[in-house]
């Protein structure tokens, strides 16, 4: 049922051709175009029947103006598709008796002169057999000889040192289709000698052996030419990249066709339309295409489904998106395709022998040409540019971000760059088959214009692309500590990294007028556009624009920058981003505050050249001051000796000394500078020796005191006051406590009523009860 309605199929497309192909077609026939021509020749000759015939001639010329111009309405599609029909039938009908009567008088021993010598005939037949015997093998012979040339080329394309694997594989075809076509030269030269000094009469060469020798040139070089598509026999010769062994079956059935078809229609033929009847060879030509045409229909169907897998197999490997698009849906058609075009060239053959078939083949070579080197070139420029690009270890470490760049951009550009071979395969075909005038488009001004525009587009794509690459390069070349001028300060990384963004805006929008300006399109109008667009937002964010102000001052002016800690709108913490509009703080806990640089007053940058750790310390009254002050230096020399915070101490300890007398302690103040941002984990860590140096020397850091005051009285003299003082598991009497005193147990005079003559001072330790 599937190949019924193939069949069907390739039926209707046959149909198509004839009718596509009927339009200039001519039912006479020899005999009666001879007789027309006579019959005219004869009343031109007389005076009277030509004056007669101009006058008929103008008469119905006059006759048929107003009709011409009155007739507004052409054949309709139906009417010229019957006219078709009914023409390219009568053409075959006439044809099938002529053959028929042929052959009836063939056989019947009456010719159109009655004179056939059999020995002649016979005699040319076995001559041609001898020449065809020598040619071919001539050329068997010389390319048995050339057979090792072919096999160091081929390894010589597969295993060569220098050049690129394609460029090697397109010399390496190259110099063997050179040599192929040597030898086919050399076979074609020796077939000639040997037609004219072996064969038949020396020094003659006869009409059949010239239509062999120059039929077996054309093919073998149509072959030579399929060669180089599927060289069977060495891999490294083959253009496609296919297996031998599909190779070896497409090369074969290939120059089968050639060979039939090409044999047959150049050599065949015109023998049988000398030696037997033009209508014979007609037909016999008729014969020899419709089985190359069973014979190629036959092939396409059979290798459906095998190609159709192939071509889905090359999409999925594809990267880019129309081109697996493209070979998808080739996939499913090709064998439409493929039909299509057999029956075309069976129907051109069949109708138009003299015009139509040269031009099929002509157009077929162009079309198989601007295939190939459209292949060629994608497949250089994807072995070339298209793989991973690796830069050098060193240009690398410079410049660590171009190469990510590199490969980011290249494969783009390689996208464009296939989809305009696409573009331009496509329009050589279809000018090579006359639907498309290339030549004549490109001639126009409108065509010129085209190609100029997008060369100059595409020069202006890569110039951006080539500035922003190496102003970007340069850039990263300043940031990276490695290179430049070492590590750069957080102001140049603030400033470059603002400048790059920048520089990226600046870089596209140039680009996008210039490119916008050079096809065509009027910018002016986009221009003050934009200039009223910008005019009517800033009346609109006038907050938007004080703080694009206020940041480009704050960035002169270096105020801050990544990484500073900084006091900015009531939120102190770290500067993660800057922008042109606002900056990013991280506070201490944790939280991310974004402020804008318009509700900015003050910026308190704790980062800027140095710093210091300020520390005051309370000792009680009772203590040593100078003692004091010289436990604070003992614990700055002990801070210098640590090696982790020796490198951030600028300067030695300055001694502010007693700033306060405070209610329960006296209050030292010290000072250390520190290189920037490190303040806090200097006077972490000096805050700790500070507690040990104390410690050591039992100087205490006192606790909130409290001072009782019972009086005076008139001779200056306190009165006697009353302590008791709880202690744990006693009493006030001593006795342990939850058990009663005895009469007669001693009291402790620890806890006698104590008479004091001067004001007592209770210490009051609240963690300690």
């Amino acid at each position: 049922m599937h190949h019924r309605r193939l069949f069907t199929l390739v039926s209707g497309w046959l149909l198509a051709c004839l009718l596509l192909a009927s339009g200039p077609l001519q039912a006479q026939t020899p005999e009666s175009q001879q007789t027309a021509n006579a019959t005219l020749a004869e009343l031109l000759e007389n005076p009277e029947t030509r004056q007669q015939l101009i006058d008929q001639l103008r008469a119905q010329a006059d006759t048929a103006a107003p009709q011409a111009a009155g007739a507004v309405n052409e054949p309709s599609l139906p009417r010229r598709l019957a006219e078709a029909t009914s023409h390219v039938a009568g053409d075959l009908g006439n044809q099938f008796s002529r053959l028929v009567d042929t052959l009836g008088r063939l056989f019947g021993g009456g010719l159109a002169d009655g004179t056939f010598d059999m020995a002649a005939f016979t005699s040319a037949t076995i001559n041609l057999g001898l020449v065809i015997l020598a040619t071919f093998a001539l050329f068997v012979a010389i390319r048995r000889l050339a057979r090792s040339l072919f096999t160091r080329l081929s390894q010589w394309s597969l295993n060569g040192p220098g050049l690129q694997p394609l460029l090697r594989l397109v010399l390496s075809v190259g110099l063997a289709a050179l040599i192929d076509v040597l030898v086919v030269t050399l076979a074609y030269v020796g077939g000639n000698l040997v037609a004219t000094f072996a064969v038949g009469e020396s020094g003659d060469l006869t009409t059949r052996a010239s239509l062999f020798l120059n039929a077996f040139l054309v093919i073998e070089l149509l072959k030579a030419a399929v060669r180089m598509l599927f060289a069977s026999r060495y891999e490294g010769l083959r253009l496609l990249p296919i297996s031998a062994a599909d190779a070896s079956y497409w090369n074969r059935w290939i120059a089968r066709l050639i060979g039939l078809a090409g044999y047959g229609l150049m050599v065949v033929v015109p023998l049988v339309n000398a030696y037997l009847s033009p209508t014979l060879g007609a037909a016999v030509g008729n014969l020899i295409m419709l089985g190359a045409f069973a014979y190629a229909v036959t092939v396409v169907l059979r290798n459906r489904q095998r190609l159709r897998d192939a071509l889905n197999h090359k999409a999925r490997q594809t990267t880019m998106t129309a081109s697996r698009v493209s070979l998808q849906l080739f996939a499913r058609t090709w064998h439409l395709f493929a039909l299509a075009y057999f029956s075309m060239v069976l129907v051109l053959t069949l109708t138009r022998p003299e015009d139509a078939l040269p031009f099929v083949l002509l157009a077929t070579l162009q079309t198989l040409v601007a295939v190939l080197v459209g292949m060629l070139v994608s497949s250089f420029l994807t072995q070339t540019i298209g793989r991973r690009i690796r830069l050098g270890d060193d240009l690398r470490r410079k410049l660590p971000l171009l190469e990510p760049r590199l490969n980011r951009y290249v494969p783009s550009a390689l996208r464009a760059i296939r989809a305009v071979i696409l573009i331009a395969v496509i329009m050589v075909v279809l000018s090579a088959w006359g639907a498309f005038d290339l030549a004549g488009w490109y001639a126009s001004e409108a065509g010129r214009g085209l190609v100029s525009k997008l060369i100059n587009v595409f020069v202006i794509l890569v110039v951006a692309a080539t500035v922003w690459l190496g102003l970007a390069s340069l850039i990263e070349h300043k940031l990276n500590p490695e290179t430049g001028s070492g590590v750069p300060t957080a102001r140049a990384q603030t400033l470059l990294a603002l400048f790059r963004n920048a520089l990226a805006i600046v870089l596209i929008t140039l680009t996008a007028m210039i490119v916008l300006a050079e096809i065509g399109i009027n910018i002016g109008p986009l221009i003050a556009g934009a200039g009223v667009l910008g005019l009517a937002i800033g009346f609109g964010a006038q907050k938007l624009v004080q703080d694009i102000i206020t940041g480009v001052f704050i960035q002169v002016e270096n105020a801050m920058n990544t990484g500073d800690v900084i006091t900015v709108g009531g939120i102190t913490g770290t500067a993660e981003r800057l922008s042109i509009r606002s900056v990013g703080i991280r506070d201490l806990s944790g939280t991310y505050h974004i402020v804008p640089f318009s509700s900015v007053d003050t910026v308190s940058n704790y980062m800027r050249d140095f710093a210091y750790h300020v520390g005051e310390y309370g000792i009680a009254y009772r203590e040593d001051i100078d003692e004091a002050i010289q436990a604070l230096r003992d614990a700055f020399d002990d801070l210098s000796a640590d090696e982790e915070q020796n490198i951030n101490l600028l300067e030695p300890l300055e001694v502010a000394g007693v700033i306060a007398l405070a209610d329960s302690s006296v209050n030292i103040r010290v000072r250390i500078k520190t290189t920037p941002g490190n303040q806090w984990a200097v006077g972490r860590a000096y805050n700790r020796l500070v507690k040990l140096r104390f410690d050591a020397a039992g100087i205490e850091i006192p606790f909130p005191h409290t001072t009782l005051y019972f009086g005076a009285d008139k001779e200056g003299a306190a009165p006697p006051a009353n302590l008791r003082v709880m202690q744990q598991n006693f009493t006030i009497d001593g006795s342990p406590a939850g058990q009663p005193r005895q009469h007669g147990d001693p009291v402790d005079d620890r806890f006698a009523p104590a008479d004091t003559s001067s004001p007592t001072e209770v210490h009051n330790q609240d963690d300690e009860g």
